[in-house]
């Protein structure tokens, strides 16, 4: 039951910056699914620790201010690890959409640490690196 708990907080954390069809992304709801102090790390190409409140503000105004549209992340693999109340995963991804009128895309590999909270697993930490 925990891998699938594990797989939907992070099908829930990619989806959480799909803003296709005109939808507005939903970047707050990472303030449910990340621990109020998880460390967020951007490794490249401009190495980056930031809190939740400070990696989802950027993320809110480029995906409602018309630069970045029609955008979604998704995993395309993954490697999830569980031992009792905590699990490491390594995902690689894909990214597309449409940024100042141009199409763009991209991948790289996240890793995410999670813990079992009294409310279901989170994110304690995650870090970054996009290869294009």
């Amino acid at each position: 039951m925990s891998k699938i708990e594990i797989d939907a907080v992070t099908a829930e954390f990619f989806g959480a910056f799909d803003n296709r069809g005109g939808r507005p992304a939903d970047v707050a709801r990472i303030r449910r699914l990340v621990l109020p102090s998880g460390v967020i790390v951007m490794t490249g190409p401009d190495f980056t620790v930031y809190t939740v409140d400070e990696f989802i503000e950027p993320r809110r105004q480029l995906l409602s201010d018309g630069r970045l549209v029609e955008f979604s992340e998704w995993e395309t693999s993954e490697h999830t690890e569980i031992v009792g109340d905590i699990a490491s995963r390594v995902s690689e991804y894909r990214k597309s959409g449409i940024m100042n009128g141009e199409p763009y895309e991209g991948g790289g590999t996240k890793t995410l640490q999670f813990v079992r909270t009294p409310h279901g697993w989170r994110i304690a930490a995650l870090a970054w690196f996009d290869r294009t």
